[in-house]
């Protein structure tokens, strides 16, 4: 526990420090009267000011740290799964190593292997086409890369016959991928002529009630964690319990007051991160706490977070595309303030936008080209600019409007 609370310590000193070196931050711990080189204690972390998401998007250059060279910049997106896209810089080099190494060690929790066979159902476009090829070989990682744009009735064998060829040790999907997969073979009564050792889930919410689904079904652990683009906490099940468990070398989370339904903000501060260090940055995500805790590992423990259900646009062939498999991690909704998909027809997808001050329309083209390229030739795609897109009745923006019918979305 000492050794625990030595190093949070000093990783959130650095954050602080390199922080500190940006004209943003600069000026918001003047205005707080704080001061990162008398940081001594991580009680005094709350007297620093939190980061929103809206911060990111306006003030997001004025956040760099002017020590550190663009050359050791890397432009990243949260892909607009909020409804607002919001851009930011990792530690090229650094960032997305760590965020492998990081994956990997608590994916042995389930009994992975670094390099074992691995199916892989996470977005990757393996064709344009809606004829095209479902999967791909990528021998760098010994991964068996599936179209999660194809399953359908009628190319569902076509996966079964790849997976049966490979015999891959671990699936690594989407969980609505994971479950489109053990549905469809329970509709043909089709069996694998393998077993996989885990099923690793994770970029959407799993529920309980699916998470037991999906290992009745493969007779294998599902392991669902909890990470996002900005790379500032990580939280992993336990190696028996489900419960997520903070990484304490990852990042520094802190959880905001429970809110209407008792649930309670994720907050961090990103370690290693020298370029642009997210401080007190609210995620938007929340947990619930459970009334007992496992205590399996010496993390910070949470029942489970508390996110969005599976969201799917439905191409004219009936294809389900889940948005997460859409989601865009470049800078091409750049300058726009706000994007959402509407669909009331199958086919027919609008994409509204809501440009900001820095709007050049002549993004329109990138926009078109790499939103088509995820969606496919069976979607007749509509870019549509708005004053402002549609929000809940909470006020919340909201990345789809669906107006099809349950029977449709199935």
């Amino acid at each position: 526990m000492e050794a625990r609370i030595a190093y949070q310590t000093e990783a959130v000193r650095r954050s602080l420090r390199a922080a500190a070196l940006s004209p943003y931050y600069q000026r918001r711990f003047l205005e707080h009267g704080v001061d990162p080189l008398r940081f001594e204690d991580l009680s005094e972390l709350v007297e620093y000011p939190m980061l929103s998401k809206e911060d990111l998007i306006l003030h997001r250059d004025a956040m760099l740290n002017q020590r550190i060279a663009a050359s050791s910049r890397l432009y990243m997106s949260t892909g607009g799964s909020s409804g607002v896209p919001v851009g930011f810089y990792l530690h090229k080099g650094v960032s997305r190593a760590k965020e492998q190494a990081y994956l990997e060690a608590q994916w042995r929790r389930r009994g992975y292997q670094s390099g074992d066979p691995t199916a892989v159902i996470r977005g990757a476009v393996t064709s344009r086409d809606s004829d095209g090829s479902v999967c791909y070989y990528d021998a760098g990682r010994n991964w068996l890369v599936l179209s999660s744009y194809h399953l359908t009735r009628e190319r569902f064998p076509e996966y079964l016959s790849a997976l049966n060829r490979f015999k891959p040790r671990h699936l690594h999907a989407y969980p609505s991928a994971a479950l489109a997969l053990a549905r469809g073979m329970l509709e043909r009564d089709a069996k694998l002529e393998f077993r996989f050792t885990s099923i690793l889930c994770g970029s959407e919410k799993l529920s309980p009630e699916s998470q037991t689904f999906l290992e009745a079904h493969f007779e294998a652990p599902v392991f669902h964690w909890y990470g996002h683009s900005e790379r500032v906490v990580l939280a992993g099940q336990g190696r028996r319990s489900n419960h997520l468990y903070f990484w304490p070398g990852y990042g520094y989370v802190e959880f905001g007051p429970p809110n209407e339904t008792s649930h309670r903000e994720i907050i961090g501060t990103s370690f290693h991160n020298d370029v642009m260090p997210l401080i007190r940055y609210r995620t938007g995500d929340y947990v619930k706490i459970p009334d007992e805790i496992e205590g399996e590992l010496p993390m910070t423990e949470v029942g489970e977070v508390v996110g969005r259900e599976y969201e799917f646009l439905v191409s004219s062939n009936s294809r389900r595309v889940s948005l997460t498999a859409i989601n865009m991690h470049d800078d091409i909704f750049e300058g726009l303030l706000a994007v959402q998909f509407f669909q009331s027809i199958p086919g027919l997808v609008e994409f509204r936008y809501q440009p900001g001050a820095h709007w050049r329309s002549a993004r329109l083209v990138s926009i078109r080209d790499g939103l088509n390229a995820k969606l496919g030739e069976d979607f007749d795609l509509r870019l549509v600019e708005v004053k402002e897109v549609e929000k809940t009745a909470a006020g919340k923006h909201c990345w789809l409007l669906s107006r099809l019918g349950k029977e449709v979305i199935g």
